[in-house]
């Protein structure tokens, strides 16, 4: 990791140190990405099979998995499997009901009441990353809140061959409906629809940078589904002072770059020799990793950042806007209110990352590349529409329509106006 002093960067510096990488937006993702979204929409069940077979070495007949197998994959389970895996249902189910919105309901005026009714969303797409971490959590994440919202169908994309943890996280959170497609091509099945796999009207989950790139695509063409939020590969950003310990420091660091090559890793700490310290226990640390190689590579492009204070590490933080941030300073619990753009905070040395990607009960599930900046982690609400309904009275509208005719002629809209007047000049009660 590349240790950088903050205060002696100039602006282009400091830019170039929180940059992440550009191979999430390469040109050749996207060209890729625009030809296999339009295979698919074009080929349907065809393209799935032939991208499965081409990407994952699969020769997918039935994509669809039957229940029973789900079941078989719950009933094979370790017990303490099974046991941790309630566990982190419970936590999730009781944090994300937390979360049911509820009916607004105000009278604005005398005479006019005005409402928000929550809808649940009808059909959803659950995008479960495969690959070299099946990611049972997320099958959870995103299956638990749907579920408690009220989601009547909950459609499943994972890539195959797929993982059996996967299926018994299916079985737990009573999902029936798990195909075997993974990547690009499962989001374009999700936004147009096959024979097999319905249209969805919302896409959730992370995914690498083709399914980033795919859910970016298909939310912005007209009529195209809505996604979560943009979710690409994880990041993970520390604060610690001189009083926090090395190793946990590093623990948390390396529980992010054990992800993906592509993981971003920052610290930022308050002095150098607490940087030293930090380097020598991640190389310590990482010796004996099972994905030693992954987390290296994520690695080489992490940073440790040398702030001069707390001021300046805040100013830090919400310049980089972390999907994942972890406060292991004396007074972490005080930094929490000044920070105004992260996806998800970890307060104190008793609270690494990785309690919240599986276990506490908050959704892990979260904006990343800067994107905190405008965007909030899945939540229950994002299982969610809102209509508004109001209801007038005469008497209500004898007592705005006047500022609405008003407001009508400044725009030059006629009908509107009149849709007011006639009916205020009209003799039914």
């Amino acid at each position: 990791m590349q240790v950088l002093n903050w205060s002696d960067l100039n602006g282009t510096e400091r830019k170039a140190a929180l940059a992440r990488p550009d191979a999430l937006i390469g040109a050749d993702v996207g060209q890729s990405v625009t030809a296999i979204l339009a295979d698919v929409k074009a080929r349907g069940d065809a393209a799935l099979r032939a991208y499965t077979a081409n990407f994952d070495g699969v020769d997918s007949v039935d994509m669809r998995v039957p229940v029973r197998d789900l079941k078989a994959a719950w009933d094979a389970l370790n017990p303490d499997d099974k046991a941790a895996m309630e566990l982190a249902k419970a936590n999730i189910t009781a944090f994300h009901t937390a979360q049911i919105p509820a009916t607004i309901a105000v009278d604005v005026m005398d005479g006019v009441s005005l409402r928000r009714e929550p809808r649940a969303l009808n059909c959803v797409g659950l995008y479960v990353p495969g690959g070299t971490a099946p990611l049972v959590s997320t099958m959870m994440m995103l299956a638990i809140p749907a579920s408690i919202a009220g989601v009547k169908r909950r459609v499943v994309t994972t890539p195959p061959p797929i993982n059996d943890a996967i299926l018994a996280a299916a079985y737990l959170c009573g999902v029936d409906e798990v195909y075997a497609v993974g990547g690009a091509q499962a989001i374009g099945a999700l936004a147009y629809g096959t024979d097999t796999i319905p249209k969805v009207s919302k896409i959730f989950g992370p995914g690498n940078a083709y399914v980033a790139t795919a859910k970016a695509m298909v939310s912005a063409a007209p009529g195209g589904p809505a996604i979560d939020l943009p979710a690409g590969p994880s990041e993970a950003m520390v604060y610690a002072d001189d009083e926090a310990s090395p190793v946990f420091v590093a623990a948390d660091l390396l529980s992010q770059a054990e992800h993906d090559v592509m993981a971003q890793t920052v610290a930022i700490v308050r002095s150098q020799s607490f940087a030293n310290k930090l380097l020598t226990e991640i190389e310590r640390q990482i010796t004996d990793l099972p994905r030693a190689d992954i987390a290296r590579a994520a690695l080489s492009s992490g940073r440790i950042l040398i702030a001069s204070d707390d001021e300046q590490a805040l100013s830090i933080i919400n310049a980089y806007a972390p999907e994942h941030l972890i406060l292991q300073t004396e007074n972490a619990a005080d930094l929490v209110a000044s920070v105004r753009e992260a996806g998800s905070v970890f307060v104190g040395p008793w609270t690494p990352e990785s309690v919240g990607d599986y276990a506490s009960g908050t959704n892990h599930t979260l904006p990343t590349y800067g994107a905190a900046r405008a965007y909030s982690g899945v939540t229950t609400e994002s299982f969610y529409t809102f209509i508004s309904v109001q209801t007038l009275t005469r008497k209500g509208l004898e007592a705005l329509g006047p500022a609405v005719e008003r407001l009508a002629n400044m725009e030059g809209l006629e009908a509107h106006r009149r849709a007011v007047s006639l009916r205020l000049e009209s003799k039914t009660s």
